[in-house]
């Protein structure tokens, strides 16, 4: 496998690691660019390679691009880690960092990250009342915390255009977490309200489209290093 870029990413990159956390590892990768011009492509599911047990992931270059053109909050956060993080760098790699501003663009990294939290808050108001079994309750602590991180990233990256992986005060994520799961389901919608209200009156510098001509070209980059003529 061609990998261009990865690294570790998830609760160890936001620094909301438990001892039974996993090391979660993602990647971009190259196929062979001869293999786009057959009857089997290599897109869709087939562009993913996933195993679990610790996650790891690599995508196709292609379908990555894809994924962080829509400002999928999981697949960004590879452009973004710290350099620590980084376990492969190439140079198509560290070309990609260079341009991942590129991929960014207002209205979906509003959706991404906000929406998406939005969406997944209103799944906790069913089971947030602190009811449940100590089990349910440590998963729900934990979805709270990272969709808590995922607005808090959001409305960063919409202020600034610049994603924060690693967070400044993990502990405030954390009691949130367990505040919620306890039965704060009120402190949620709030905090998710105020997030709202504040994105609403940002002057973003994220541009209302992505930059897909310079994304365009690096994936042009990409298929030129990995041709090899047919013999």
């Amino acid at each position: 496998m061609n990998v261009l870029l990865s690294g570790i990413v998830g609760s160890t990159a936001y620094g909301l690691a438990t001892p039974e956390s996993d090391v979660d590892r993602l990647g971009v990768y190259a196929a062979p660019t001869e293999q786009f011009h057959g009857l089997h492509l290599p897109i869709g599911k087939k562009a993913s390679k996933v195993s679990t047990n610790p996650d790891v992931t690599f995508h196709e270059a292609g379908k990555w691009a894809g994924l962080a053109l829509g400002c999928n909050p999981t697949a960004t956060e590879l452009a973004w880690l710290p350099d620590d993080l980084y376990e492969t760098r190439t140079a198509l790699g560290d070309d990609l960092i260079a341009i991942r501003g590129a991929f960014l663009s207002a209205g979906r990294v509003r959706d991404a990250y906000l929406g998406y939290a939005v969406a997944q808050f209103k799944r906790l108001e069913s089971r947030g009342d602190g009811s449940f079994s100590a089990d349910t309750r440590k998963r729900t602590a934990k979805h709270a915390r990272h969709l808590y991180r995922l607005v808090s990233q959001g409305e960063l990256l919409y202020a600034t255009g610049h994603l924060q992986i690693r967070l400044d005060d993990p502990e405030k994520f954390r009691s949130f977490g367990e505040r919620v799961a306890a039965g704060g389901i009120e402190e949620a919608r709030a905090m998710l309200a105020a997030a709202e209200e504040r994105i609403g009156r940002i002057r973003t510098p994220l541009p209302e489209r992505p930059d897909e001509e310079t994304v365009e070209r690096w994936l042009h980059a990409v298929r030129a290093a990995h041709y090899s003529a047919p013999a």
